[in-house]
């Protein structure tokens, strides 16, 4: 089994082997994935953020300093490895707006620009645009080429397509950790999932739905650059 992290075609180092903070900005829409990758089968499930729009957002708040401390605090808790830039991205002194969503989503907003989400208390997860700007501050598992047309489809990302050939594993994550989805062959994120499973059971076990698909590349999410 090839190893996500070894691949000498890929400039994205692993969070272990990552010394200093980088800073990426790309269109992966374009440089990656083709058209009929991102078009997925005919039988697309409806699912996360497939469907999400404006019309999606029940509320927006600005939330209370208290408040914002806290997010900031669980956002610096989750990915050590955006505290350099933390201030950059929710700067003390602007507004920090929580968008509430349809389905218990929660949107961190500022300056109109989604940053991270969250379902109800649940750990926030970056968007894939900011992912992209800071490739390494995710647990990444990988999926085969087969399975890649399915995950940018909404589907959930089942064993098989992370146990078999093409497909990579990170030992050390846990159950219920939000991950970076790659793929075989392309060098950026498709997805944001949430691990059913640790990897060692996904490896075990290899059947079923071992990570959720929470936010993928072309969703809803990912066409609403700003928040009107």
């Amino acid at each position: 089994m090839s190893s996500l992290f070894s691949q000498t075609s890929s400039p994205i180092s692993s969070l272990s082997m990552c010394m200093h903070f980088i800073h990426v900005v790309v269109d992966p829409i374009t440089y990656v994935y083709s058209d009929e990758e991102l078009c997925g089968p005919s039988d697309r499930l409806t699912r996360g953020f497939q469907q999400f729009s404006n019309e999606e957002v029940s509320g927006q708040n600005q939330v209370k300093a208290s408040v914002q401390r806290r997010i900031r605090q669980s956002i610096a808790e989750e990915y050590p490895l955006l505290e350099p830039v933390l201030e950059d991205l929710l700067p003390k002194k602007s507004p920090l707006i929580v968008a509430k969503c349809q389905n218990h989503l929660n949107l961190v907003v500022v300056n109109n620009v989604p940053l991270f989400f969250n379902i109800r208390d649940g750990p926030y997860m970056p968007t894939l645009r900011l992912l992209h700007q800071y490739p390494n501050i995710m647990k990444k598992l990988q999926v085969d080429r087969g399975a890649i047309k399915f995950v940018l489809s909404g589907a959930n990302i089942m064993c098989p397509g992370l146990t078999s050939p093409g497909g990579a594993l990170d030992k050390e994550v846990g159950a219920e950790t939000p991950v970076a989805i790659m793929a075989e062959g392309k060098q950026h994120a498709l997805a944001i999932g949430f691990t059913k499973m640790s990897a060692k059971d996904i490896k075990a076990i290899n059947k079923g739905i071992g990570v959720d698909n929470m936010h993928y590349l072309n969703d809803g999410l990912w066409k609403m650059q700003q928040l009107d």
